[in-house]
């Protein structure tokens, strides 16, 4: 017997219940629940990057663990349940897929010789998802509407400046081509520089420190865009190769009979240099 999704809708409602049902289960609010939401999405990356997809099951069922206890939390307060979920989202993918549903119905087909290039399915998509967000119920708040709608604001901050500077660019906000961003990030470096010395200096505060660093990472992520090189996994590449380099030093000293925090940073840098050399000689 293999359970189904009724099974874990039912597991949940019985997890939520009031009176038989988990007292930490029934004490979570959709607030609550939201960091391990966020642990749960990183796991799954965590299980890809490693390429271990036996885990990776275990990991998606997690994940689907968040989206059932927020619908049930929502079934609870009368907003939404798993179904209208499910509904809602189905509705929206037909719809954003003209390409693949051409009568705007799950059952109907695009005859492969009308299958149109890559260009108009992209400009398709913007369109259709601009289309949505004019429509969109009004949020409750007291902000006036703007192209940058639909970004949120809880993204990773890499993740979000990325996606705020390709909807600035698709309205023309943007800079001709690469040479002025390489200006941009030299600009940023001498204020940070300056920022930095006020704050040393006691004539400057560290809220001006912090302000011209964002300002540099974000030209950074701009950098990044026009080398069309995602600016997460690239940071994400030297972590891994710093993670790397890092524990070669380890295994290098220990090897040697040597204590890590009793060698001199010149000692360590000339260890770091070697792991280096032999990175490139492709040794290791």
């Amino acid at each position: 017997m293999s359970y189904t999704i009724d099974d874990l809708k039912t597991l949940m409602a019985r997890l939520r219940d009031p009176k038989t049902g988990c007292p930490w289960d029934t004490r979570q609010t959709y607030k609550t629940i939201v960091p391990h939401t966020l642990e749960e999405a990183y796991e799954v990356a965590d299980a890809i990057e490693r390429e271990d997809y036996p885990h990776l099951q275990d990991e998606l069922g997690d994940l689907l663990f968040q989206v059932i206890f927020y619908a049930q939390i929502g079934r609870e307060d009368g907003y939404f349940d798993f179904d209208g979920v499910v509904d809602h989202l189905v509705r929206k993918l037909v719809r954003r897929h003209p390409h693949v549903f051409p009568a705007g119905t799950l059952d109907s087909r695009i005859d492969p010789d009308d299958r149109p290039d890559e260009a108009w399915i992209k400009e398709s998509w913007e369109r259709i998802k601009a289309e949505e967000r004019a429509l969109a119920p009004e949020t409750g708040t007291s902000e006036s509407s703007s192209r940058l709608d639909g970004i949120a604001r809880t993204l990773p901050a890499m993740a979000r400046a990325e996606k705020l500077q390709k909807r600035a660019a698709r309205h023309g906000f943007d800079w001709p081509d690469i040479g002025p961003v390489f200006d941009k990030l030299h600009e940023e470096i001498d204020e940070l520089k300056e920022a930095w010395g006020a704050a040393q200096s006691g004539k400057g505060d560290s809220d001006a420190v912090e302000d011209e660093l964002g300002d540099l990472l974000f030209v950074c992520v701009n950098l990044a865009r026009f080398m069309k090189v995602n600016p997460e996994q690239a940071l994400k590449r030297t972590n891994h190769k710093f993670d790397a380099r890092f524990r070669a030093i380890e295994r290098v000293l220990e090897r040697e009979g040597r204590n890590m925090d009793e060698e001199s940073l010149e000692a360590l840098d000339a260890v770091w240099k070697a792991v280096k050399g032999v990175e490139r000689s492709g040794k290791c």
